[in-house]
């Protein structure tokens, strides 16, 4: 059958409406018992059930849904492509029907406990009872274990893999016969005593690439989306969107050709991260899964759950450390197959077989597991990677600090010459970027190291010898013959920087015990290099006192700090609630978790410290807030990119003036490299650790025995993997892939429209009260409407150009006072003449609205949750904030207000106006009623403007939310604009040729990030005439310090001839760098998206 009239171009015409219609007679045959059937939109893509005359509005909107070819859920079979392979065997019964109907059920059941999380013995209850009911059904299984018997062929499977006990090696290929390990000559088992079952010493679980990602092109659901980036994808110069569009994707384009010539060969990312799968710091285990990701797909599906895909799990109870090559093996040997041989796959698309390859792109993981992965130690004084060989350290009193970034500035920068920094001028020339030859020469110097932990070992402790610098292996990554071609190889996880910048930063103006770096033996450590002689211990009497620093907090002001802290209120889903969190007695902070962190540092520190530190300082710590909030956005731009990497070397700088030496530690240090790395490869939200450590928390709730953790997770993970697969399929329940979001704005009470204001993407929330508007108040809103109905510009235009015949004076007001009794006229008398011009919706639209109106509480635009400002005053939420451009004096400006009331018109033949009824903040600049301070708005609030004007329609408000200003005032609020996570504003190639801006729903588990890096104004001052203390601080009592404090104490040896690698003890993630699974961090205050 022809249907070529689903893609034209224009929904309008006479073939598409008719082809509409002929579907729609088509559908009523396969309607539901409640008269709904599948919108096959773009917009619902199969996933809602709508009323027939739902769906035929939609379809004239939209169009239909461009993979939906064949009409398979309206009672068409789905046909594969011919294949002869296929025909083979095809007259011998596989599954009995009887069986392949209980298959189905059994899915069915499986995937609604998956997704709702029922325990075992609840399954098996639900099972008997149905095997009680149906007992002439004697196929049901009885048992959830009898029941995942019969999916276990569905999945793909994993391989066991028994290792050496102490990581020296895999029983694996050559060794897989032995009973000894080949290196160490350990028993490969606990118990051989020729009794009973043998028990391995430790068992790798491998779950087989190559298949998992031939299932991806089988899936006629996925198939297309793994050639998103090169036929959907819009380039645009100097833009990052995607892994795509970034120079070490195009590098590796240039280098391989014959890779990039196939679209759908794969380019993965691998992460890892150690994790304690029983949630107890108390029980030191830490195990190691490698999980892999395609970045062939788009943005808002890629980074998705439900597309990783785990390769190894590496067992504990010790994390493998610099050993994990060990583990790594069977991945190694699969990814080489696929780069060299690839694999014969099957697309369903095109109904053909092509041959795929893959390759992976870098690594993603935090900062321990970037050395164990690199094989580059993250300690001593080379500790940062990037700069190698030439990394600048110093040796200070019981640490190493990393400071010296005045070598990054231009040479003839008048900064080098100074001696407020580390107590000397800086002449050295910045760090050298080593090509991938210098990499692989450095290596060549690298002597053999035995691997494994058993005591007997001698390289378990080797100390080093300079030319090794702090090489401790040649990565088992460079067996593959791109690796060292690669752009950029390991990520530094931008998640876990900011994390521990956070934590030094706020610990440290707070004065947290344990957190701040403004120690006794910081203040020696300034003592020793001679600078900041105002911050030295000091002897008064017979006491030592340490003297108040400049950026460190007074009592009063700490628990000031906290209270506003403590009255913030974050919209829906934005963050958690961070004042549980916060003790103002106390006046400290703790349990903060990496998202609270991110939230922290770049939305609330910046207005937080503004009354309490001079200009320069506080302008200082207000840049490096900016610089993450503009790194971490979700377009990036180049040139933005290029200004980031200068202005962050600016802000190191200024920090070294401000904070002790022992603030630098490498954490702060990596900051200096992120924009290099960002211009290299994308976007931050492709490569931080943040769905990867929300994937651990799941693999943690797979854990139901936990004498076998490993075993436990592995078991459940492939289930859900066939279950996963197989919900695709699934139809008349709800799914991963078709189940509505939480913030759903589907408004079903209503008739759909063509007219843009009466298919408003809004729903509205809460119980509905009615209310009977006055004249004035309905003629307003009325107005509001049409004068904000794009399709009604033609007739506004026309009575525009009526009236000025007449006169020009006052034009506007007359206009709103006669338009409507003209529209009104005019429809009429075309309706009369049964002219097409009157659709219903004008017609509708121009015969008003009835007075009668129903009012809600909230409301859902877009996807975004809308609170009444009387309900957030009870709620520990704030989603009542409203922004919306407007004119004011010929001048376009943004409107700040709060939502008052949702208000839904109602229209003859059904149709409806959702509306916002808004208080409006006098923010006129006139009487200085907003200010604009470090790019902040802030607005007086106690007084309001065009009250007579109160209304937006839904879809235009923007949510913001306000924060108390303790710089100005009481009445003045500091203005946050909101950019949700689940909204990705991302161009996209239409088949039809047209370019259009398709905002597509993402997760809610997402971290927050801003959209675009160019919207936020940001430059780093730099002025050589600092002034960072206060006067009014030189007054404050100093500290006194435990006379136990030794001045003289002994400084760090700097004598860089060895350096020794410590043992590997435990997972240094889980207690070095304040990873989430951290004592430290231990807290119930989860984030809605958590």
């Amino acid at each position: 059958m022809d249907r070529d009239w689903m893609w034209l171009p224009n929904r309008l015409s006479r073939d598409y409406v008719e082809g509409v219609k002929s579907f729609i007679q088509v559908a009523k045959e396969h309607l539901r018992w409640d008269n709904k059937t599948r919108c096959p939109c773009r917009d619902c893509q199969n996933a809602r059930f709508n009323d027939l005359l739902t769906i035929e509005r939609h379809l004239i909107r939209f169009g239909f849904s461009r993979s939906y070819q064949k009409w398979i859920f309206h009672g068409e079979e789905h046909e594969s492509q011919p294949n002869e392979q296929n025909d083979i065997g095809v007259d011998t019964e596989i599954v009995d029907a009887t069986d392949a109907d209980i298959l189905n059920e059994v899915v069915d059941l499986m995937h609604i406990k998956v997704l709702n999380r029922w325990s075992d013995k609840s399954f098996d209850m639900l099972l008997q009872v149905l095997v009680d009911a149906f007992p002439e059904r004697s196929n049901i299984p009885k048992t959830y274990y009898d029941a995942k018997k019969m999916l276990r062929d569905l999945g793909l499977g994993y391989d066991s893999i028994h290792a050496c006990k102490y990581d020296c090696a895999l029983f694996w290929k050559e060794n897989e016969t032995l009973d000894k390990c080949p290196v160490c000559d350990e028993p490969r088992y606990k118990f051989c005593n020729g009794k009973g079952k043998k028990i391995p010493q430790k068992v790798l679980r491998h779950f087989p690439l190559k298949s998992r990602l031939q299932r991806l092109f089988m899936s006629r659901h996925t198939t297309s989306d793994m050639r998103w980036h090169k036929e959907k994808r819009i380039s645009e110069e100097g833009v990052l969107r995607h892994p795509a569009d970034s120079e070490a994707w195009k590098d590796m384009d240039t280098q391989f050709p014959w890779f990039s010539q196939e679209p759908r060969n794969v380019r993965l990312g691998l992460a890892t991260d150690g994790f304690n799968p029983f949630g107890s710091m108390s029980n030191s285990y830490s195990m190691w899964p490698i999980v892999l990701v395609p970045y062939n797909m788009a943005p808002w599906r890629c980074m998705k759950e439900m597309f990783f895909m785990l390769s190894l799990l590496i067992p504990g109870p010790q994390a493998p450390g610099r050993d994990i090559d060990v583990y790594l093996r069977p991945l190694i040997e699969e990814l080489k197959e696929l780069w060299h041989e690839g694999v014969q796959t099957f697309d369903v698309s095109t109904g053909e077989n092509f041959r795929m390859h893959a390759c992976v792109l870098w690594t993603i993981n935090d900062f321990p597991a970037y050395g164990n992965l690199a094989g580059w130690s993250t300690k001593g004084y080379k500790a940062c990677p990037v700069c190698n060989e030439d990394t600048s350290s110093l040796g200070i009193r019981s640490k190493i600090c990393y400071m010296g970034h005045r070598r990054f500035l231009p040479l003839d920068h008048g900064w080098r010459r100074s001696r407020q920094h580390d107590g000397k001028p800086e002449f050295r020339p910045p760090p050298r970027m080593f090509s991938s030859d210098e990499i692989l020469q450095q290596l060549c110097c690298l002597k053999h190291r035995k691997p494994g932990k058993h005591p007997n070992n001698v390289d378990r402790k080797r100390k080093r010898v300079p030319e090794e610098l702090n090489w401790t292996k040649k990565s088992i990554f460079f067996e593959l013959e791109y690796w060292s071609k690669l752009k950029l190889r390991h990520n530094i996880d931008v998640m876990h920087v900011e994390k521990n910048v956070c934590d030094s930063v706020v610990g440290t103006l707070l004065n947290i015990v344990g957190k701040t770096k403004d120690t006794n033996k910081a203040r020696l450590d300034l003592a020793d290099m001679n600078i900041r002689k105002e911050l030295h211990l000091q002897i008064q009497g017979n006491k030592l006192v340490k003297p108040h620093a400049c950026y460190t907090l007074t009592v009063e002001e700490r628990k000031e700090f906290c209270k506003f802290l403590k009255s913030v209120k974050f919209p829906d889903g934005y963050a958690a609630n961070l004042s549980r969190n916060v003790s103002i007695n106390d006046g400290k902070i703790s349990g903060l978790k990496s998202h609270d962190c991110h939230v922290l540092l770049q939305k609330l520190l910046p207005i937080a410290i503004r009354p309490y530190f001079n200009k320069d300082l506080c302008t200082t710590l207000v840049e490096l807030c900016s610089f993450f909030q503009k790194l971490c956005a979700k377009t990036l731009y180049v040139n933005d990119l290029e200004k980031l990497e200068e202005g962050i070397v600016l802000i190191l700088c200024k920090l070294e003036r401000i904070f002790p030496p022992a603030f630098f530690d490498v954490m702060v240090h990596l900051m200096v490299h992120l924009p290099r790395e960002a211009k290299l490869a994308g976007p931050v939200s492709y490569r931080w650790m943040y769905p990867f450590e929300r994937n651990l928390g799941t693999l943690k709730r797979y854990v139901r025995n936990k004498a076998r953790p490993e075993g436990s997770i592995a078991e459940a993970y492939i289930v859900n993997e066939a279950l996963m697969f197989c919900s695709m399929y699934l139809t008349g329940i709800e799914t991963r892939f078709n189940r509505s979001e939480r913030n759903e704005d589907r408004f079903e009470d209503r008739v759909q429209g063509c007219l843009s204001i009466f298919s408003q993407q809004a729903r509205p929330l809460g119980s509905r009260q009615h209310l009977q508007f006055s004249k004035e108040e309905l003629t307003k809103a009325h107005w509001y409407i049409m004068n904000n109905c794009p399709e009604l510009r033609p007739y506004l235009d026309e009575h525009t150009k009526e009236l000025e015949r007449t006169s020009s004076h006052n034009l506007e007001k007359r206009q709103e006072q006669e338009f409507p009794k003209w529209l009104a006229d005019r429809m009429k008398a075309l309706r009369v003449k049964q002219s097409p011009e009157a659709t219903d919706e004008l017609y509708s639209l121009a015969c008003g609205p009835d007075n009668r109106v129903h009012t809600y509480m909230g409301c859902i635009v877009n996807g975004v949750r809308f609170h009444t400002k009387d309900r957030d005053d009870r709620r520990i939420t704030q989603n009542s904030g409203i922004c919306v451009s407007g004119e004011h004096d010929g001048e376009e400006i943004d409107f700040y207000g709060v939502l008052s009331n949702v208000v839904v018109l109602n229209y003859v033949l059904g149709y409806k106006v959702i509306l916002f009824k808004c208080t409006w903040f006098d923010t006129n600049q006139k009487k200085k009623r907003i200010k604009h301070d470090y790019n902040f708005t802030t607005i007086q609030v106690t007084s309001t403007w065009y009250d007579n004007d109160p209304f937006i329609l839904a879809t235009q408000a923007q949510q913001v939310f306000y924060l108390d200003d303790y710089k100005n005032g009481h009445n003045w609020k500091v203005v946050q604009k909101v950019n949700h996570r689940h909204m990705w504003d991302v161009p996209e190639r239409d088949t039809n040729i047209e370019i259009d801006e398709e905002v597509c729903g993402g997760s809610d588990e997402e971290a927050y990030q801003d959209n675009e890096s160019h919207e936020l104004n940001w430059f780093v001052e730099q002025d050589d005439g600092f002034e960072f203390q206060r006067s009014d601080r030189l007054n404050i009592d100093p500290e006194v310090v435990n006379d136990n404090v030794l001045i003289l104490e002994n400084m760090n040896d700097n004598d860089d001839n060895f350096i020794c690698d410590d043992i590997e003890e435990e997972d240094e993630t889980l207690d070095d760098y304040a990873n989430e699974n951290e004592m430290w961090l231990s807290s119930d205050s989860e984030s809605e998206s958590d």
